[in-house]
Formats: C-alpha cells, sequence, structure tokens
C-alpha cells in the first residue's frame, strides 16, 4: 500500500475519531447543562417555600400576654400604630387584637390608671388621661394650647366635613380668602395636605390629621355631628360680615376656642 493512500485513511480515520469526540463531549456539555439548570431550578424553589413558610409566621410565635406586648408598643413608639401592623408584628388576627384593647381599655378605667388608649381612625395610641393634662403642663412649662378664631374654626369646620378639599372650593362657601385661617390650621397641625386634585392646576388638597382627632376628642370622623343647615348659615352670615368690614381677607383674629395639641 502506498503511503499516500495511508495517509488519506488515517487522515479520514482521524476527522471521525475527532467528530465522535467532539458529538460525546457535546452531549456530555448538554447533560451537564441540563442538570445545572434543573438543580438552580430547585433551589429556587426551595427558597420560594421558606420565604412563604417565613410569610406565614406560626401561631406558637404569638405573645403569651397580647394585652403586655401591645402597650409595650404603644408606650415604646410614642405615635399612633395602625391596627394591621400591630397584628402584623405579633402574629394576631384582627379579632385577637381588638379583644386585647378592649381588656386594655377596661383595665386603664377600672384600676385608676394616668394612662389611656386612644383610637384614631384605624390606629391606637398610648396616652394621658385629659383630667391630668394640668399637671403635666405645669411639669413641661411650656404646654401648647392654642387659641382658634371663629374664622380659623369656620373653615377647619370645612375642611373637617368636607375633605378632601381645596382652597379655592374652601373660599367658595366662605366667600372670603382663606390663605390666613389655612396657614394658622397647617401651623397647629390640625389639617394637612393629603395630594393634589387631577385638574387644571393641579391645586392642593386639605384633610385633617389624627392631631385634629385629638385635640377635639374623636376617635373618628365618623363621630362629628351633622352639619345643620343653621350652622351653614351661621357660616355665611360670618363670611358676609368679615367681607363687608374688611378687604376679603380673613385677618379675624377674635379668639374663641382654645384646644390642646
Amino acid at each position: 500500500m502506498s503511503e499516500e493512500i495511508k495517509d488519506e485513511i488515517n487522515e479520514e480515520f482521524n476527522e471521525e475519531k475527532t467528530e465522535e469526540i467532539s458529538e460525546t463531549v457535546n452531549e456530555e456539555n448538554a447533560e451537564e447543562t441540563e442538570e445545572i439548570s434543573e438543580a438552580v431550578e430547585e433551589k429556587e424553589e426551595e427558597n420560594t417555600e421558606e420565604t412563604d413558610s417565613d410569610e406565614s409566621v406560626p401561631a406558637s410565635e404569638k405573645p403569651a400576654h397580647p394585652e403586655a406586648a401591645i402597650e409595650a408598643i404603644l408606650f415604646a413608639y410614642g405615635n399612633s400604630v395602625s391596627s394591621e401592623r400591630l397584628c402584623e408584628v405579633l402574629c394576631l388576627t384582627p379579632e385577637e387584637l381588638e379583644a386585647a384593647i378592649k381588656n386594655l381599655e377596661e383595665n386603664y378605667a377600672s384600676e385608676g390608671r394616668g394612662i389611656t388608649i386612644t383610637r384614631l381612625e384605624d390606629s391606637y395610641q398610648l396616652g394621658t388621661k385629659a383630667e391630668y393634662y394640668d399637671p403635666l403642663i405645669r411639669l413641661a412649662k411650656h404646654p401648647k394650647r392654642y387659641t382658634l378664631s371663629d374664622t380659623v374654626i369656620e373653615t377647619l369646620s370645612i375642611i373637617a366635613y368636607k375633605q378632601p378639599v381645596t382652597k379655592a372650593e374652601i373660599e367658595r362657601i366662605r366667600g372670603v380668602s382663606s390663605d390666613h385661617a389655612i396657614n394658622r390650621l397647617l401651623e397647629y397641625e390640625l389639617v394637612e395636605e393629603v395630594g393634589r386634585l387631577d385638574a387644571p392646576g393641579r391645586p392642593l388638597l386639605f384633610g385633617t390629621t389624627e392631631q385634629f382627632l385629638r385635640a377635639f376628642g374623636v376617635s373618628s370622623l365618623s363621630e362629628l355631628p351633622e352639619m345643620s343647615e343653621e350652622l351653614k348659615e351661621e357660616f355665611r352670615e360670618q363670611a358676609i360680615k368679615e367681607a363687608s368690614e374688611g378687604d376679603g381677607t380673613d385677618t379675624d383674629d377674635d379668639e374663641r376656642v382654645t384646644v390642646e395639641v
């Protein structure tokens, strides 16, 4: 057999072996890649299951004394805490939370305690009873006691009953400028900006605050008395009087109502 024929045979044989080896390697790599992908997917599923299980806290993590836990949270936090957040951190149902809150309220009322639970819409706050305000302000020396004029009270009433409401709507009802009254209410933290109206110029919307509920001794806006026609007429007469006595601006500082905030 000539050398040329031998070389051709060897070359064909080497090409076939190389192709077989390459196919084998590719198949092995594909199988290995598939195994790795399956392992990654299984790990992700395990992590998802662990996350889901973490979100559903077992009942064993509920506090043995929920009333004490609620009291501790409200005392340490200082501000109001929503019922949803309390249920979340204490692993309580809304019914269990309500029962615990009622137990606390009853204890504070029956034991002659100086503190109480204040309900503010769907939130709770630990505070002092109103009858102990005077000793507290003597200690603090600088109590926040604001006296509101008729104009400010009127503007606050409109915001409370019609919220969210724009300054233009307030002035349309009153018939005079209300910049002064709104600025006072913002300063006293009785009202706040709650958004913007989806209209040309996107005017600010105003609403009452939790401070408003505390200052006027109500736990919810639903507890406010219904605005009578007589009160509406009184507002209109007051606005007419302001407009006739001045230049249409609300600078009436006749102090009538004192609130503690």
